[in-house]
């Protein structure tokens, strides 16, 4: 994979956990696309109403998405309601939501279950729609550059580092100022795919310190607890003294740490997600339309930022209800198509899907029945 295609940055801070309707949306509308896809759907002759549930990181980037989508599909609603990643799975899996999005990719376990949405012997696929870097967010006294390295990052959110002028941070920060204060640690209350590849990030990196498999729930008893991206940026707006993990769409003004890849410091940005992305493979073993991808999480390259999501939309790869096949099939052509990926990345900071990637996408799109 190469990603080539990168928007430019917007600061837009996600606001509160609300349902997003392509109606209502309209007006935040920034493109205007054909009404017919490169594939030759023709968005203007469907109708019906989606039901979305999910990833609270893609939120702005749904809100993009389906606010384009009316421009050329006026005769359906999308509502997408950021649940967070582990909810989203389940209400798609029940048969609440036609589609989830996911910041993880389905689990064997998952995959080896029934669906109540898809047609019988039919599974889900998992297929790539956001691409984001995921942001070490932080909110200290006197302190506007902050580096941090897996090791010294583990070590905080474990609760094992207490204090900011602990040595390990002042050993990476030479310049700084770091006061002597309690680190006010904010992470994730809910099942969330944002946490599940920050601690495979950790568990790459940083095995020894972190201590614990990968896993959507925060493993730690420590510091402030909050739901979906949502309530992370709410809290850190509040608190002093403090750290979290979030995607980059949600960290709003807050100031985010470089972090250690290999021996450089290197800045957060969509372009590093990217390169990471590009660098990874698909998981092996999965359908021919699954594109759970491997992150290669110990990328060095030249701006890396291995601290990257993937996140995906989750659709039956053929639906009991055919006319519901053809809408999510159509909304999700849509989704990863140049205009969409281009609207999202500029607004929510992500990278739009490479060449390669996008028409893997479009493919496996193209395989819903």
């Amino acid at each position: 994979m190469n990603i080539k295609r990168i928007g430019t940055v917007a600061a837009i801070a996600i606001a509160g956990a609300v349902v997003l309707s392509s109606c209502a949306a309209n007006e935040g509308a920034s493109t205007s696309p054909s009404s017919s896809s490169s594939s030759g759907t023709d968005y203007s002759k469907l109708s019906g109403t989606l039901t979305g549930s999910g990833s609270s990181a893609q939120q702005t980037a749904q809100a993009t998405w389906t606010a384009g989508f009316q421009n050329v599909a006026s005769g359906v609603t999308v509502n997408y309601s950021p649940d967070g990643s582990g909810a989203g799975r389940k209400n798609f899996i029940s048969g609440a939501a036609d589609f989830a999005g996911s910041d993880a990719a389905l689990s064997d376990e998952e995959l080896s279950g029934s669906f109540a949405a898809c047609a019988a012997d039919s599974k889900a696929i998992d297929i790539p729609v956001y691409i984001s870097p995921i942001a070490i967010a932080y909110k200290v006294d006197g302190v506007k550059d902050l580096t941090l390295d897996a090791k010294t990052i583990a070590g905080i959110f474990s609760g094992k580092i207490t204090k900011w002028n602990d040595s390990e941070i002042t050993a990476l920060n030479k310049d700084a100022t770091l006061p002597d204060a309690n680190i006010t640690v904010v992470h994730r209350s809910d099942d969330s795919g944002t946490t599940e590849n920050f601690s495979e990030y950790l568990d790459a990196n940083a095995k020894d310190v972190w201590g614990k498999d990968p896993s959507q729930t925060f493993p730690y008893q420590v510091g402030d607890a909050a739901a979906k991206t949502s309530g992370v940026a709410s809290s850190m707006a509040s608190a002093s003294n403090a750290i979290t993990y979030i995607d980059d769409s949600g960290a709003g003004d807050l100031d985010k740490a470089k972090l250690m890849v290999g021996d450089k410091a290197t800045t957060i940005s969509a372009e590093g997600a990217a390169t990471v992305v590009a660098d990874s493979k698909t998981v092996e073993g999965r359908a021919d339309n699954d594109l759970a991808i491997d992150i290669n999480r110990t990328d060095t390259a030249d701006n890396a930022w291995p601290l990257v999501l993937v996140s995906y939309a989750i659709a039956c790869q053929e639906y009991k209800d055919s006319a519901k096949g053809e809408l999510v099939k159509g909304y999700l052509d849509y989704v990863v198509s140049k205009d969409a990926q281009d609207a999202a990345a500029k607004e929510a900071k992500s990278a739009a899907l490479s060449t390669d990637l996008s028409e893997k996408a479009a493919k496996a799109v193209a395989s819903i029945k």
